[in-house]
């Protein structure tokens, strides 16, 4: 009897610790990867049981929060603490998103169908595209002109370019032995309810980039966000991306959350 109360205690403590050492529920899951002898840093974040929303301007103030730190600490002070946060997208001079940016359901800058303006940078590079989070928690990327087609409302979105996977395929923009080397960040969603977020841990290619997401991850349709500034932040890996040196400030940002109980 004694022999197999202590089994059951040890069992017990076993038990316990593995719990104890495991990754909260709540977290994001982050992970180095190297793909094609270069290093990313890749999060996953399923939606239903976390929320992805963007932010650009801080409600109290009406300011850009313009940086991730400055996201933390107006979300913790709301009793919001971060989950993961990066970049959303491509911005204009005047630190306006360049395409279309929804924030709870309000499309602050419209759909952007400008074709080809050199002004533009990488958002000219066609097709672009949109992340979208929609009403009943789905997720999806797809070309302009697909999400113009669907019709769809979103709830949060942001639109970028170029895109990088199309219909599983790399966009034939992209050159695979170009030389334009730069810290690149981009989304995908693998399922539904099954986001990717990745940046560079050291300046790649567009081709290169974009072969990560659709043979490493499986994505058939994904989306470039940014480039040389793009950085991401989870609480158990700090930050990731470009050098802290290289970013400016941001304009929208996406931001995770652990979804309320």
């Amino acid at each position: 009897m004694a022999t197999l109360l202590l089994r059951s205690l040890a069992l017990a403590s076993l038990t316990a610790f593995a719990f104890g050492c495991a990754a909260p529920a709540d977290a994001v899951d982050g992970r180095d990867l190297v793909f094609d002898s270069q290093s990313y840093y890749v999060a996953k974040v399923d939606t239903r049981r976390e929320d992805i929303e963007l932010f650009w301007r801080n409600p109290d103030s009406g300011q850009p929060f313009a940086s991730i730190e400055a996201l933390k600490t107006w979300t913790a002070g709301k009793g919001r603490p971060l989950s993961f946060a990066t970049n959303a997208g491509i911005y204009d001079r005047d630190f306006r998103p360049l395409g279309l940016y929804v924030e709870n359901g309000k499309a602050v800058v419209p759909l952007n169908l400008a074709h080809g303006n050199p002004r533009s940078g990488n958002f000219s590079l066609l097709p672009n595209g949109v992340f979208a989070i929609y009403d009943d928690g789905t997720a999806q990327v797809s070309t302009t002109e697909a999400f113009r087609s669907a019709g769809r409302k979103p709830r949060w979105a942001t639109q970028s370019g170029p895109m990088l996977v199309i219909n599983g395929e790399v966009n034939t923009q992209f050159d695979n032995g170009s030389d334009s080397m730069k810290w690149r960040s981009g989304v995908c969603a693998t399922s539904a309810h099954d986001v990717v977020f990745v940046v560079s841990r050291a300046p790649v290619n567009f081709h290169s980039f974009a072969r990560l997401f659709r043979d490493e991850l499986g994505c058939r349709d994904a989306l470039f966000l940014d480039g040389t500034i793009s950085q991401a932040w989870t609480p158990a890996d700090g930050y990731a991306g470009a050098p802290a040196f290289m970013t400016k400030p941001y304009a929208g940002m996406v931001a995770v959350f652990p979804k309320a109980r």
